[in-house]
């Protein structure tokens, strides 16, 4: 058997290969002899039919098969041997005109190569790493969100200035229907909470989208609204009244302190602010994180360049999957698929030159720091190593778990390698601010 590569270019490449008698034909002989006391034959008994006639009748279809197994092992080593990474799997190439008589019997294989390529992680760039602070104005409005959800709900029979109302935003036509809680403050125009003035359970009030709050963002947390929609969004929205309430807030005293955070680990107002402030930021430095971590990606993908096997992949996405794609289909998955493509490269490309590996223990110690996180924010502060660990193996028996954890361990490993390397600009900012710049505002 001869086996080569044909160049086409730097990410494009033939196999070629070429098969002789000699590659198959004991394989073929043997089955011919297997299938010989099975064979049947119009005119001869089962078992004693010539072996020339098995040949006839049979011998087409097994040296096909038999051909097709030493291709595929072949083409399998070839691969391992010649240590290509590849980019989707061998295509092969259709030859209905293939002589299966002929004493060589040549197959071809389309393949795609990762391409080789430059990243420059220290690249000079405009990324900016934003500190975001909690500033007194967030601070104040937590204090009193805390002491309106720990207050008491007084329910009240119309809606009155400081009511708290319970209903449903609904637009059937925007696929709308999101139950809330509303302040009547949350408005940006007093006229809107002023609708709202005198009505009862079971009313209906309706307001238009445009301008409905002081930040266009808020229509994501309270219609649910995607944020490609939210700027542009212009429809009136219905708001059917379920319950209202009058709140006495809570009394900010130890009870409340204790109950918030456990005996003893906070005495005063002042530091409840200061434990406000310490878990606010702490929650927006992991955003920060997430956003830089996006940021650098997006720099990367766009200032990287290096060409992919395009055509290739796309007669490879027609082939693979349960359903078959057309041309057509597999171009628009191309087109949705590109940039996903060249990130993974990058990713791998990034890990690779700053000695990146991931290893069971780092995948454990990652899950027990995210466990004892969600345990905590259920008031599970103390939890035993037996706990936790328990609870690990639990998470890490199920194969999906572990790749989707897997994915975030190289992410935080990827992150404190673009702070090091990248040299964003570091800003401080309220989280107005961050926000504002999150979306683009």
């Amino acid at each position: 058997m001869d086996i080569k590569r044909v160049a086409i270019d730097a990410v494009n490449e033939t196999i070629v290969m070429t098969v002789v008698h000699m590659d198959y034909k004991g394989q073929v002989a043997k089955r011919i002899n297997e299938k010989m006391p099975l064979a049947t034959v119009k005119g001869f008994r089962k078992g004693q039919v010539p072996k020339d006639l098995v040949e006839k009748q049979y011998g087409k279809a097994i040296k096909k098969e038999e051909v097709k197994k030493v291709v595929d092992l072949a083409l399998e080593r070839f691969i391992q041997s010649e240590r290509l990474n590849l980019l989707g799997t061998p295509l092969a190439k259709e030859n209905e005109e293939l002589d299966w008589d002929a004493e060589e019997l040549v197959f071809e294989y389309e393949i795609g190569l990762v391409p080789n390529f430059e990243l420059d992680l220290e690249a000079k760039n405009n990324i900016i790493k934003y500190v975001v602070k909690a500033d007194d104005k967030l601070i104040d409005g937590q204090v009193a969100r805390i002491q309106k959800q720990f207050g008491k709900a007084i329910p009240q029979e119309v809606v009155a200035e400081g009511c708290d109302v319970t209903g449903t935003f609904s637009n059937e036509e925007k696929g709308i229907n999101n139950k809330t809680v509303l302040a009547l403050d949350v408005f940006k125009d007093k006229k809107t909470a002023k609708k709202f003035i005198g009505k009862k359970v079971g009313d209906v009030v309706t307001v238009n989208t445009k301008g409905l709050f002081e930040d266009d963002h808020q229509l994501m947390d309270y219609l649910k609204v995607g944020h490609d929609e939210v700027h542009s969004l212009a429809v009136d929205v219905d708001f059917t009244i379920e319950s209202i309430n009058s709140t006495e807030l809570a009394e900010l005293n130890q009870e409340l302190f204790d109950k918030l955070f456990g005996e003893g680990s906070v005495a005063t107002l002042d530091e409840l602010k200061a434990k406000i402030k310490e878990d606010a930021e702490n929650q927006f430095a992991q955003q920060a994180d997430q956003k830089l971590l996006g940021d650098v990606t997006e720099f990367l993908i766009e200032n990287t360049k290096f060409d992919l096997p395009a055509e290739f992949l796309k007669k490879w996405l027609q082939t693979v999957g349960e359903k078959k794609l057309n041309a057509e289909e597999a171009e628009a998955e191309y087109i949705r698929s590109e940039r996903g493509l060249r990130f993974q490269l990058i990713e791998g490309r990034a890990m690779a030159q700053s000695d990146i590996q991931i290893t069971f223990e780092d995948l454990k110690s990652f899950t027990s720091n995210a466990i004892r996180q969600q345990m905590a924010q259920f008031g599970q502060t103390n939890p035993t190593d037996e706990e936790v660990q328990g609870i690990v193996a639990r998470v890490l028996s199920n194969q999906e778990e572990v790749k989707r954890l897997s994915d975030q361990v190289v992410a935080a490993k990827l992150l404190e390698v673009f702070k090091e390397k990248a040299n964003p600009t570091t800003k401080e900012v309220t989280y107005e601010e961050f926000i504002a710049a999150s979306y683009g505002e």
